[in-house]
């Protein structure tokens, strides 16, 4: 690595609260529920709604869960990220950076170090380490690094890996991280997905002048939605990494998972999962592939409790498929996006 680099990558993820504290826990939950791109409605509003019903009712709650899956070295999400970080580093030579859109280290820490470590920095890469687009995932994210960095008045340009929820090394290596699971017995796989809601898809959709969600196969005829359509994303993941793998169309199916309410995406994951027995599957596989990294959503949602409630139901096996976290081929297929966009190309690279 050159003493002084002029380019750097910045890995970009959700976050987690420092401790598994109700305190620290309640802080976070406050950050990440008052983002207008996570609860969408006006400020006050949206302020009585978090701080008043629904942090002081769910920190306690969060924070049990959050032990259940607590590392000596801290939060998964965190520890993993800094693990895909390292593993990085060592295949390009551009220094590897990591920022959390809640929490810390924040988009402004790491601009702050990578600057004082390379003070003839020129451009950082931001990768956010979501593959689909959602305004609460994606497009916070984006906003938040933008932000800080035109706040900061830096001396470098930054640029965005755009969602890759259909680039054919991303696809390459989760079908490989599936593998070795698809050969365990098993009647199906569920690929659960983070929900959103539904009046997301027609905020973004409506951009582009569509009809998201209003329509039978919308996904299918509003072709000019898909580039900001996380429902059409998802799909379109299931679909093309079902066909490396060779899976029958009634051999896996989708839900969603995580709502916080009414109106949100369906199939609802806990709901398919007391259902799935009662109709014959009994040996379910779970993949969540809309996180790049394992968190409180994948190892305590999905591996326990999703578990306990597939069992319960009448279930006989149930294996969580691990997110990509540091595959080998997701290592590599991020190197190579360096690579690629180091010698010119800008195919990865958001239009901004």
């Amino acid at each position: 690595m050159p003493q002084s680099a002029q380019r750097a990558i910045l890995l970009m993820n959700l976050g987690s609260p420092d401790s598994t504290s109700v305190k620290d826990v309640r802080k976070y939950l406050n950050e990440f529920l008052m983002d207008g791109r996570v609860i969408d409605i006006p400020l006050i509003a949206r302020a009585l709604l978090v701080r008043g019903i629904i942090v002081p009712f769910r920190a306690p709650k969060s924070a049990e869960a959050y032990r259940t899956i607590w590392t000596n070295e801290g939060s998964p999400l965190i520890v993993l990220t800094k693990e895909l970080q390292r593993a990085l580093q060592q295949q390009v030579e551009e220094p590897v950076a990591i920022a959390m859109r809640y929490g810390t280290p924040s988009p402004k820490q790491a601009y702050d170090e990578l600057l004082q470590n390379n003070p003839d920095l020129k451009e950082i890469l931001i990768v956010p380490l979501y593959p689909h687009y959602a305004m609460s995932s994606y497009e916070t994210a984006l906003v938040q690094a933008q932000e800080q960095y035109e706040a900061g008045n830096y001396p470098f340009s930054i640029s965005f890996i755009k969602p890759f929820y259909s680039e054919a090394n991303y696809l390459n290596a989760l079908a490989n991280s599936m593998q070795p699971w698809l050969e365990k017995e098993h009647d199906h796989i569920l690929f659960s997905y983070h929900g959103i809601p539904e009046r997301h898809l027609r905020k973004t959709g409506g951009s582009n002048g569509c009809n998201c969600m209003k329509v039978a196969n919308c996904c299918e005829v509003n072709t000019a939605a898909h580039a900001t359509c996380y429902r059409h994303q998802v799909f379109t993941t299931t679909r093309l990494v079902a066909e490396k793998l060779g899976l029958p169309k009634e051999k896996y199916s989708i839900s969603f998972q995580s709502r916080l309410g009414k109106g949100w995406l369906e199939p609802f994951t806990d709901i398919r999962l007391e259902q799935l027995p009662k109709e014959g599957i009994k040996k379910l596989l779970v993949i969540c592939p809309a996180f790049i990294s394992d968190c409180l959503e994948t190892l305590e949602e999905i591996a326990e409790r999703g578990k306990e409630t597939f069992m319960e139901a009448g279930g006989k096996s149930y294996e969580m498929i691990p997110c990509l976290n540091t595959h080998p081929m997701w290592v590599a297929t991020l190197a190579n996006w360096m690579k690629d966009y180091k010698a010119g190309s800008r195919e990865m690279i958001l239009n901004r």
